[in-house]
């Protein structure tokens, strides 16, 4: 083994003894990119049912176990926040470790302290299994996508980001379909034991598929410079780091204030019983899943910037109409364009991030700057439901519209367009 410099880092020449040494724990590479997209879209899914069965459930868990509004709400943000410890921890293994492997890992955690949850006898022992069930949700999002995007090609990127990112839909969706079924009969802690079966699946996913090639010639071929480095290496990166965090905080900040607190608020302004707020919810995510299909097929066609643009002002828009709507009906058309364009740009995250850092970095980039954003958005509902106490919800919305602006300042001034280019 020989050392030399690249670009200013160190790096390893490595034999081809010391690679088959290095590559041994890794999985085989990735022998179908099918495969590879659907552990991706599976593993957000399972996300995506979690945290709305617990939207459904806050008020149910609130009576039984005395908590305030504030604690409620907080077990979202919590769940959020260790989605950061989650995202940075497993975003880093990934690029150490393999995706795949890592990708395990993650599912089991969140799998099993969801299924705790259902054990739960105080705000504080729950509190303590939300977070260490949201630090396993914190790896999911940005390994799959990086194990997906790197085993597509070019021209069909903005594609696969956006399937995946429909991922997290589909579990809602199931979720909005599945909980008023089975909430009345098996209770909030009947729904929780639901969350274990995802560890059935994450076994499935681990053997079903092998490591992406990108991945092990760039593990075998040098030593790479810490993940989190990488991200702030210079002027030039760090703006776009920036950039993208401001977007991924906008992006969560908006989707979990509205779809947090809409059942509750539907329900207790209009009388919506369970069943309807589950079909608000449903034509919403209608609408998310037709934005998000959308932006990327706009994506590989147009650019990544522009769709962002397009998407960001039309959300601006459609917040501030969805504050003035006062009728059922006008509410439930409304929540389909309302969908489309706060939660169509989900759509493009995993390629932007994905052509603005090197591989060796993927996974921490996907995962740490995603989760840092998810934490920023885990005080949406928090601030949506304070402005809502002593002001009103449709205020409350309103002034949400308000950070799409700086959304749209960001993607203009620190966000370069890279469609097509070659993975590092």
């Amino acid at each position: 083994m020989t050392s030399y410099k690249q670009d200013g880092v160190e790096a390893l020449e490595v034999t081809a003894h010391e690679s088959s040494n290095i590559l041994a724990p890794l999985a085989a590479p990735t022998q179908s990119p099918v495969r590879a997209l659907i552990a991706a879209v599976s593993g957000y899914a399972m996300d995506g049912f979690d945290l709305l069965i617990l939207g459904f459930m806050l008020n149910l868990i609130s009576a039984d176990l005395g908590l305030t509004s504030s604690q409620a709400g907080s077990l979202v943000t919590w769940t959020l926040i260790g989605g950061v410890v989650g995202g940075l921890g497993f975003g880093i293994l990934s690029d150490y470790l393999g995706r795949v492997r890592v990708l395990t890992y993650t599912i089991l955690l969140f799998a099993l302290f969801t299924g705790l949850c259902a054990l739960a006898t105080s705000y504080g022992d729950l509190l303590v299994y939300r977070f260490i069930a949201g630090v396993g949700l914190g790896g999911e999002f940005g390994i799959g996508m990086a194990l997906a995007i790197e085993a597509w090609p070019a021209d069909k990127r903005g594609r696969v980001s956006s399937y995946v990112g429909m991922g997290w839909q589909l579990g809602v969706l199931a979720a909005a379909i599945v909980t008023p079924l089975l909430l009345p009969h098996i209770g909030w802690r009947g729904m929780f034991v639901v969350g274990l079966f995802p560890a059935v699946g994450s076994f499935i996913i681990r053997k079903a598929i092998g490591e992406s090639e990108l991945f092990v010639r760039t593990h075998a071929a040098k030593k790479r410079e810490f993940p989190i480095k990488t991200l702030f290496r210079d002027k030039t990166t760090t703006r776009r780091s920036i950039g993208v965090i401001i977007l991924c905080s906008v992006q969560n900040f908006g989707y979990y204030g509205l779809i947090v607190w809409m059942p509750g608020y539907l329900s207790k302004m209009f009388g919506y019983t369970l069943t309807k707020s589950a079909i608000w919810t449903g034509s919403s995510i209608l609408g998310m899943l037709a934005g998000i299909w959308i932006f990327g097929q706009l994506a590989d066609r147009i650019g990544r910037k522009p769709a962002f643009v397009g998407y960001q002002i039309g959300a601006l828009v459609m917040v501030f109409i969805y504050s003035t709507l006062t009728t059922p009906n006008a509410l439930l058309i409304g929540g389909i364009f309302l969908g489309l364009f706060v939660n169509g740009m989900m759509g493009g995250y995993g390629a932007l991030m994905a052509e603005l850092y090197p591989t060796h970095a993927r996974g921490t980039a996907q995962n740490v700057l995603w989760s840092i954003g998810r934490a920023v958005g885990g005080f949406g509902p928090l601030a949506i439901g304070a402005l809502a106490t002593h002001y009103s919800f449709g205020t409350a919305i309103a002034l949400l519209a308000s950070i799409y602006i700086v959304d749209l300042l960001a993607t203009i001034f620190l966000i370069p367009e890279l469609r097509g280019v070659e993975l590092e």
